[in-house]
């Protein structure tokens, strides 16, 4: 029944029909498979049709579980080279995806050819209503988004870069900080409640400090160590960078260690209750002492860096102090006040004070 020269089987026959319609069918699903390697690659084999019609191709990930698969090789490094805070940041954004794919298209996943500059807006849009995200927060996600269309493209699963005209942007926020006589206020208030007096001791010795919730309830007997001028510092590396820090333990931090020397389980030094607790009775202490700000734990970070700058401590120093890699996050966290700015002023006015009697003489 074959026909060599026409290469399709010959004759009228129901089964000549069938088999040349299957012959038709692979002929065109190859042409396909040609076009499509040839838009999207450097070349076109015939074992790379052969391979991709045969479904031998490489693994081509869909969207959520190429998120999911990312997400399982952070977990494996949490604790050598990412936090936990890194691994909870990408497993949020995976499920705001995965909701916002059951929202808008009613589908549990979709392939990553699917994802074009709409898809971006689209799901952007998704974040700030059905979410309740501000700016900021929506950037983050979907910079962590563009993590995994990174991993796509360079993997050869995605051709094109929708990120590409979609820039992501973050507004600078003037961090929430307290000033010396709201510190001294919290410091000096009698409470009566165990756990307000805990809270507001290790809200303190954070602001004299500088470490982040995580560091101080990691906080050991070995983090405390006698450095090269014969003094106490506080040394580690903070949970979310693996950054070394170094910071001297001063006498307010020294006494608070000192009141619970020997009073708390499993090795800690300090009564440090949940992230959620803490910030609960911080907005409890403030209401207590009269501050009407919004105080969270890590407004302790905030203040220390700040009061540090009014001081006269250079940032280079503050920088080391707090970890961080580079000076520009340092100034994200503090700001100079026009108290600052007075004093300095101040200082440079006594500076031209024989300019002044100059000016002054030919008035």
């Amino acid at each position: 029944m074959w026909s060599v020269k026409e290469g399709k089987a010959s004759g009228r026959s129901s089964e000549a029909f069938q088999i040349n319609a299957l012959l038709d069918s692979v002929r065109t699903t190859l042409i396909h498979i040609y076009q499509d390697i040839q838009l999207n690659e450097l070349d076109v084999t015939a074992e790379k049709v052969k391979n991709q019609f045969l479904g031998l191709s490489p693994k081509s990930y869909t969207l959520l579980a190429l998120f999911q698969k990312h997400n399982d090789d952070v977990l494996k490094l949490v604790g050598i080279s990412k936090s936990r805070t890194t691994w909870q940041k990408y497993e949020r954004t995976k499920h705001h995806l995965a909701d916002f794919l059951k929202s808008r298209y009613r589908v549990s996943d979709l392939s990553l050819k699917e994802i074009n500059h709409m898809f971006l807006t689209d799901f952007e849009a998704y974040l700030k209503t059905a979410c309740g995200c501000n700016a900021n927060t929506t950037a983050k996600f979907m910079q962590s988004f563009k993590r995994i269309v990174l991993i796509a493209r360079n993997n050869g699963w995605m051709h094109y870069d929708p990120f590409v005209n979609y820039p992501i942007r973050i507004s600078q926020v003037d961090r929430g900080y307290l000033t010396e006589e709201e510190i001294k206020a919290i410091m000096s208030k009698p409470f009566i409640t165990p756990r307000l007096e805990q809270v507001r001791d290790v809200f303190i010795f954070s602001c004299f400090c500088g470490l982040a919730y995580i560091d101080m309830a990691n906080l050991r007997q070995e983090n405390i160590v006698r450095s090269f001028d014969n003094q106490l510092w506080i040394s580690g590396k903070r949970e979310k960078t693996g950054v070394a820090f170094h910071i001297p333990l001063l006498d307010i931090n020294r006494k608070i260690l000192h009141k619970y020397e020997g009073k708390l389980s499993k090795g800690r030094l300090l009564p440090v209750l949940s992230n959620q607790k803490m910030n609960a009775y911080l907005k409890e202490i403030a209401d207590l002492c009269g501050i009407n700000k919004n105080i969270t734990f890590h407004t302790a970070r905030h203040t220390f860096a700040t009061y540090l700058l009014t001081k006269g401590v250079s940032i280079e120093s503050v920088s080391k102090m707090l970890g961080h890699t580079n000076i520009k996050t340092t100034q994200i966290y503090a700001r100079i006040l026009d108290t600052k700015i007075g004093e300095d002023m101040s200082q440079f006015a006594d500076r031209i004070k024989g300019l002044e009697e100059i000016i002054a003489s030919n008035l």
